[in-house]
């Protein structure tokens, strides 16, 4: 069980490390690559995904998302430990990653002037403010996800893998093409949470860093990157029980 959190922690931590990294590469002023666009973004969280699965596959499958051991758990695999250290390691983990994108990136807040943008390295937000729409947007995205994710298990003959992948005969190559293609097809509406972990902790550092020049954490629209990506999680888990 401790490796399960610990692994939990460094995966989701080199996820949130590099996928918010992309962003504030992209989003801050005077950063070398400012404005280069969705494609970097959405390349860099899928190869984000690939070195958090790389690190956290041995131990604990590599989950590195709320969203996917609650799906796995939905669809009855069987998990080397309980869905709250899985859960406990995510967020941990998450938390941290987004520490340390402050702190790589310290010399570029102060010269980034709209405080949107800062919060937007740390956590998603709407292109367009529809609440039930952005929720949707989330349910499917994750739905998509963890869907297969499943289905990657049953090609390596577990459709109950505790590895999201089947990761010793697949590898983390699968699942990071899986997110990119996410990202590129229906990330637009919200920015592709997909992930309850990866948001919500980002968005607790965003609250209690002292970021130069900072505004709101948004925590009116915090519950549509948590409660959408856990509901598509599941009915993807609960799905596949019927279809492999």
């Amino acid at each position: 069980m401790e490796n399960v959190f610990v692994s939990e922690v460094f995966g989701t931590f080199m996820l949130v490390l590099l996928g918010d990294g992309v962003v504030a590469n992209v989003l801050l002023n005077e950063s070398k690559g400012k404005d280069s666009g969705w494609m970097v973004i959405s390349t860099g969280w899928g190869l984000a995904v690939f070195v958090g699965v790389i690190v956290a596959g041995p131990f604990s499958g590599a989950h590195i998302n709320p969203a996917v051991t609650l799906g796995l758990a939905a669809s009855g695999a069987e998990l080397p430990a309980s869905v709250f250290t899985y859960i406990a390691g995510e967020m941990t983990g998450a938390f941290l990653g987004a520490v340390v994108v402050w702190i790589t990136y310290l010399s570029h807040w102060r010269v980034t002037d709209d405080p949107g943008l800062k919060l937007a390295v740390f956590s998603t937000g709407p292109a367009i403010r529809k609440p039930f729409n952005n929720f949707i947007t989330e349910v499917v995205g994750t739905f998509v996800l963890v869907f297969v994710v499943i289905a990657f298990g049953v090609q390596a003959g577990d459709p109950t893998a505790a590895t999201p992948m089947g990761l010793a005969s697949l590898g983390a190559l699968p699942v990071a093409l899986l997110v990119w293609g996410i990202g590129l097809s229906l990330g637009g509406p919200t920015g592709y949470a997909i992930n309850p972990a990866r948001d919500l902790g980002p968005r607790i550092a965003h609250q209690v860093l002292p970021i130069a020049g900072k505004g709101s954490s948004d925590w009116a629209y915090s519950w549509i990157p948590v409660l959408g990506p856990i509901t598509g999680g599941v009915i993807a888990g609960l799905l596949a029980t019927a279809v492999f």
